[in-house]
C-alpha cells in the first residue's frame, strides 16, 4: 500500500530517519512557470503584458537555465541531477496571443516551452489558436500536451455517481489525449488540470492512466514530488512582479510528507487541520513560515520536524491554499516551498471560474 494512503499516525512512524531528501542535492530541484495570456488586452488576473514577459525571459536568459518540461520530468522521474537553477516555461489554454506576444520572445532567446491546450476547442473559438497555428508552432520546437478536452471543472459532479463521474473524466481526458495523437503525431501523457483543481480521486486516475498531473499550487519540483499534481509558479497577473517572481525560481521543494488531505473540502470542513513532517536536513525548524493571503499563521511543533496547522476562518467558495517556506541551510538566498491547495465549491455546489 502506497505510504500517502497510509493513517497519518502510522505515516509519521513510517518516515525514515534519514529523511527523503538525504541523498539529494540542490541540482535535483526545478521550478515550473506557468502562464495564460500574455496580452494587455485579456482578464489581468490571468495576464502579463508582453513588456513583463520580456522582462521575465530576459531575466532568465541571464540568471537561469531553461530547459523543456520533459527533460525536467525525465530526471526527476530517474533522480537525475538538473543544470543549476532549472526552470521549464508552460501556458496553459492554447489563446492566439501566445503565438503573437510570447512565441517571438521565446525563439529569440532559444527557450522550449509547452502548451497545455484543450483539443476540442482548437480552432473553434476566437482566441484559440487553430491547428494549422499549433502545427507550425510545433515546427519551431514547441510542444503540445493535454488540459483536458472541454476546459470545464472536472471537480463537478453534478448528480453523477463517483463511478460515471470518474468515467467521464477518463473519456474527457483519453478523447483529448487521441487527438493530440492523431494531430501531432506524439502524446506526452501530460494533464494540466483546468483551473488547477483536483482531488484525490481524479489523482488515482491519473496516476491509473499513467499520466502526469500538474496543479496551479505554488512550489518548486524534486524527485520526491507527486507526479499527479507537481506544483507550477503562476507568473500573471498579481504574480508577474519579478521582484517577487525572483525568489520563487530559485526555491527548493519542500521535502516534507503530509498526512492524506484531499484539497477538495466538503462544506462541513471548512476550516480543516493537517499536520506535516519536513526533513530537516536542510532546513531549521524555527525559520519555517506558512501564509494564507499575506497573512502568517502559526504552525504548532508536535515534535522537532512535525506541526499542524489550522485554518484561521472558514475559507469560502472558490481556490485558496497555504504557503510554507524556510530557507536552506547550504544557500539560505534559496528558499523551500510547498503549498496546500484548497478547493470549495458553493452551497449549490457550482465551481467558480
Amino acid at each position: 500500500m502506497p505510504i500517502t494512503k497510509l493513517p497519518a499516525l502510522l505515516c509519521l512512524l513510517l518516515w525514515s530517519s534519514t529523511g527523503i531528501a538525504a541523498d539529494l542535492t540542490l541540482q535535483h530541484h526545478g521550478v515550473i512557470l506557468q502562464y495564460h495570456h500574455v496580452s494587455t488586452e485579456t482578464p489581468a488576473s490571468t495576464s502579463v503584458s508582453p513588456e513583463q514577459f520580456a522582462e521575465h525571459m530576459q531575466y532568465l536568459a541571464e540568471n537561469h537555465n531553461v530547459i523543456s518540461l520533459q527533460d525536467m520530468l525525465y530526471k526527476l522521474s530517474r533522480h537525475q541531477p538538473l543544470p543549476d537553477n532549472a526552470v521549464a516555461i508552460t501556458f496553459d489554454d492554447g489563446y492566439t496571443n501566445i503565438l503573437q506576444n510570447a512565441h517571438p520572445i521565446l525563439q529569440r532567446h532559444g527557450f522550449n516551452y509547452t502548451v497545455f491546450i484543450n483539443p476540442a476547442l482548437i480552432g473553434n473559438e476566437s482566441q484559440q489558436l487553430s491547428w494549422k497555428q499549433v502545427k507550425q508552432m510545433q515546427k519551431d520546437g514547441v510542444w503540445f500536451a493535454n488540459h483536458t478536452n472541454h476546459h470545464q471543472h472536472l471537480l463537478s459532479r453534478g448528480d453523477m455517481s463517483k463511478a460515471q463521474w470518474l468515467a467521464n473524466l477518463k473519456e474527457e481526458i483519453l478523447s483529448a489525449e487521441s487527438k493530440l495523437q492523431e494531430e501531432l503525431g506524439y502524446s506526452l501523457r501530460y494533464l494540466a488540470y483546468p483551473y488547477g483543481e483536483y482531488n484525490s480521486d481524479l489523482q488515482a486516475l491519473v496516476k491509473d492512466l499513467g499520466f502526469i498531473g500538474l496543479g496551479q499550487q505554488s512550489g518548486a519540483v524534486a524527485p520526491f514530488s507527486d507526479m499527479t499534481a507537481l506544483p507550477r509558479f503562476p507568473a500573471a497577473g498579481v504574480y508577474a512582479n519579478l521582484k517577487t517572481l525572483k525568489v520563487k525560481l530559485s526555491s527548493l521543494a519542500m521535502p516534507s510528507l503530509y498526512a492524506p488531505l484531499d484539497p477538495e473540502l466538503a462544506l462541513d470542513n471548512l476550516q480543516p487541520t493537517w499536520t506535516t513532517k519536513i526533513d530537516t536536513n536542510d532546513i531549521r525548524p524555527a525559520q519555517l513560515a506558512c501564509y494564507f493571503q499575506g497573512k502568517k499563521l502559526q504552525p504548532v511543533w508536535e515534535m522537532q520536524d512535525v506541526f499542524s496547522l489550522t485554518m484561521p476562518t472558514p475559507l469560502s467558495a472558490g481556490r485558496a491554499r497555504v504557503n510554507c517556506t524556510a530557507p536552506s541551510k547550504q544557500d539560505p538566498s534559496r528558499y523551500y516551498w510547498h503549498s496546500q491547495p484548497f478547493f470549495v465549491p458553493t452551497n449549490d455546489g457550482r465551481w467558480l471560474d
